[in-house]
């Protein structure tokens, strides 16, 4: 039996859905993406949107220099920092010597499968006492065009870098999509808008002195409000070493918080574990752990070598730490105890070879890979420490500095030699591709954003992108 509705009350019923809609309508037109899908969509700090190396979209699988270059862009100077990508635009560092010709000849890559990825190779002092320009650029994520360029520093380094692998700009920069932040380490702090307005800038009155004077590098880590920059050196001057919180908004100095470590080239990380956002540190003497909001030392852990590079990264309560230079190791540890936990049963397991002197590790379903600098790839479990595969060399010798990045089952090796190999993601060592761009190096590592790559070479920005991902 079918039920009519009284004609009043059926009125009343149409009434209301017809009230309801333009209701409907307008919510929808106001929801905004939510902030973690905002994340996953940009590129804010060097290591990407979940901070270990993966990203959130495919990117290109092969390319060439005839093959799916959209456009390349020249960038003045030299920097090895890795640019950072909000939106429709891409923000990097460099720094630009006022007579070039006294930083002396620029080297090309070492002979491939050169012990080291090119140890030995003329090392640290380079531009020392040289009048550079310290520059933040915008450009157009879609065209490469300069959308504005910045020096908000000019100076004379008291220090040089390494002439193969150094710059002074190798801090890559981070945003939260409405800032961004440029770290010139001895040469300060600066804000902008994302239209090249400054808003603040800060000088942290500490000349950094880096062991055989290889140049500085560490990018800064940003949480909600804050930042947190790491100053770990030879100096004595400002207090010696230093890890430092500031108020992202006003560069309002928020705890200084003094360190026993000599120089190191990682950049911290933030997580939040246990309701509490921490930050955690590798370094020679100890990897320290400590309290986002106060600077409190929470945890503590030695065993890692010296000359520490990779960057930490997180992942269902266990932090992983490496070094991979002399005496090399791999710590994956337990959170939840404070403390001293060296030699604890905090520490899962651990690994001695196959390590990145230079590289940070990506992490990725449960897999840690790792990517020393003469090309040899591994992938652990990351619970059990266990390999898949170890020390796989690459298809011929090649030498690293950049970080591997994962898109879509795919890990993108960028190496000195042009050549970016792709593997295959998972627990067999497998080729995908292997795509060459003449005549250049890569000291950056690559970024992937809505299914574009972006590789940074010495003097190149280039845009990848293959038109049937679209």
């Amino acid at each position: 039996m079918i039920r009519k509705l009284h004609p009043t009350r059926a009125a009343l019923l149409l009434l209301a859905a017809c009230m309801a809609l333009p209701l409907f309508a307008q919510q929808n037109k106001a929801r905004k993406p939510a902030p973690a899908d905002v994340a996953l969509a940009n590129w804010a700090n060097w290591r990407g949107p979940s901070f270990n190396g993966m990203a959130a979209t495919d990117a290109p699988t092969q390319w060439s220099d005839t093959q799916n270059i959209k456009w390349k862009a020249a960038i003045p100077g030299r920097g090895h920092s890795t640019p950072v990508i909000w939106g429709d635009r891409i923000f990097l560092t460099t720094a630009i010597a006022a007579k070039p010709e006294a930083l002396g000849p620029a080297p090309g890559p070492p002979p491939p499968g050169s012990p080291g990825g090119g140890r030995g190779y003329p090392g640290g002092g380079v531009g020392a006492g040289v009048e550079h320009q310290f520059v933040v650029m915008a450009l157009d994520r879609k065209t490469g065009k300069v959308l504005w360029q910045h020096s908000p520093k000019t100076a004379a380094p008291h220090e040089g870098y390494h002439r193969m692998y150094g710059s002074f700009a190798s801090n890559s920069p981070v945003t939260d999509g409405k800032n961004v932040w440029a770290f010139f380490g001895s040469r300060g702090l600066y804000c902008y808008d994302l239209n090249g307005k400054l808003i603040w800038e800060k000088d942290f009155g500490v000349q950094i002195k880096v062991r055989l004077q290889f140049g500085e590098a560490g990018a800064p880590a940003l949480h909600g409000n804050t930042l947190v920059l790491l100053f770990d050196h030879e100096g004595k001057d400002a207090g010696g070493s230093f890890l430092v919180a500031l108020d992202k908004t006003t560069g309002k100095e928020l705890w200084r918080t003094a360190r026993e470590e000599g120089s190191d080239w990682t950049s911290p990380l933030i997580y939040e574990h246990a309701g509490r956002a921490q930050v955690v540190v590798s370094a020679t003497r100890k990897v320290r752990n400590y309290d986002l909001a106060t600077g409190k030392l929470l945890w503590e852990c030695g065993g890692l070598g010296i000359n520490v590079i990779p960057q930490p990264v997180y992942h269902d309560g266990v932090v992983y730490v490496m070094s991979g230079y002399v005496n090399p190791k791999l710590l994956a540890i337990r959170l939840g105890k404070e403390g001293d936990l060296t030699g604890t049963e905090e520490i899962l397991w651990n690994q001695t070879r196959g390590l990145s002197y230079t590289a940070s590790p990506v992490l990725h379903e449960g897999k840690l890979y790792t990517l020393t600098d003469n090309g040899m790839i591994s992938a652990f479990n990351a619970k059990t420490g266990e390999p898949y595969y170890h020390q796989q060399r690459l298809p011929k010798p090649y030498n690293f500095k950049a970080s591997p990045v994962g898109a879509n089952g795919k890990l993108y090796l960028a190496s000195e030699d042009g050549d970016v190999i792709v593997l295959k993601l998972g627990e067999k060592y497998e080729v995908l591709a292997t795509n060459t761009l003449a005549d250049q190096v890569f000291i950056s590592s690559p970024i992937i954003v809505d299914r574009e790559l972006f590789l940074r070479s010495q003097n190149q920005l280039f845009c990848i992108s293959e038109t049937k991902l679209k």
